[in-house]
């Protein structure tokens, strides 16, 4: 049987435990065929990023029409952009409706706090998501107002989606929520809130790539939004649960991508 295919466009993490190699690792964790596309070269460990090379929008142009003519991507998702100009590359392919159940994770900063992105280049894709995956601190750059609390995501949500996506899910990994990790999905006229126990560990990087590449293969398998963001929170609250006391890396490790702890 043939597997399913999904694309990645985003930038390559050294350290392997975000970007392209952790989007890669979510859609063979889950049974679909990754592609990619490279957007920048970063050279970054678990301690942080210490250099970003954008690559020119050519170059991602390139990578797209060469991917795209020969595969049958069923859906993509975005991660590093780095700077407008691939931005417009990228989104002058959705606009041209190339990127089917597309899934917008706005990486902003680095877990790290490395910054990797510029808001005006996200906001360039918001209109052609069917899902943008933004954090609290994400949230809060695009909408200009503080997301800091349950009721501040639901805000930010609601506002985005007024925006151009179908549908935002506002990651809650930091946010205020007792000991639950609340995240926010609203769109189709509707908010609902999911919550998983919070996992205690620090190793935590990778988590937005993660949740969204394993929304992206949900939706390349054909669930609706509502199951695939679910779906995606159980895989990666398990990928947090598995990894928590390895020891790979001296700062924040990654995550346990294919249940290797159980």
């Amino acid at each position: 049987m043939t597997p399913t295919t999904v694309l990645t466009i985003a930038g390559s993490d050294s350290g392997g435990g975000a970007g392209i190699q952790a989007d890669l690792k979510v859609f063979a964790a889950l049974g679909a065929y990754g592609t990619s596309v490279l957007t920048a070269v970063t050279a970054q460990n678990t301690r942080g990023v210490d250099a970003v090379l954008p690559l020119p929008p050519r170059t991602v142009t390139e990578q797209l029409d060469s991917v795209l003519g020969d595969f049958r991507v069923r859906a993509v998702k975005t991660g590093m952009l780095g700077t407008q100009a691939v931005a417009d590359a990228v989104a002058g392919a959705a606009r041209a409706g190339r990127l089917p159940h597309l899934v917008v994770d706005p990486v902003l900063v680095a877990t790290s706090g490395h910054r990797l992105g510029v808001v005006g280049a996200v906001e360039r894709l918001l209109p052609y998501a069917e899902v943008a995956t933004p954090n609290c601190a994400e949230a809060a750059a695009l909408t200009g107002r503080p997301v800091t609390t349950v009721e501040e995501m639901v805000a930010a949500a609601r506002a985005l989606v007024a925006g151009g996506p179908a549908y935002v899910v506002v990651t809650g990994g930091d946010a205020d929520a007792g000991g639950d990790a609340v995240d926010v999905l609203h769109g189709g006229g509707a908010t609902v809130l999911l919550r998983a126990p919070r996992v205690p560990t620090r190793h935590s990087h990778g988590t937005g790539c993660s949740f969204s590449a394993a929304i992206a293969v949900r939706l390349a398998l054909g669930d609706p939004v509502p199951v695939a963001v679910a779906a995606a929170k159980k895989y990666v609250t398990r990928a947090l649960t598995g990894a928590r006391d390895w020891e790979l890396g001296a700062g924040r490790g990654p995550l346990d991508h294919f249940g290797w702890s159980g």
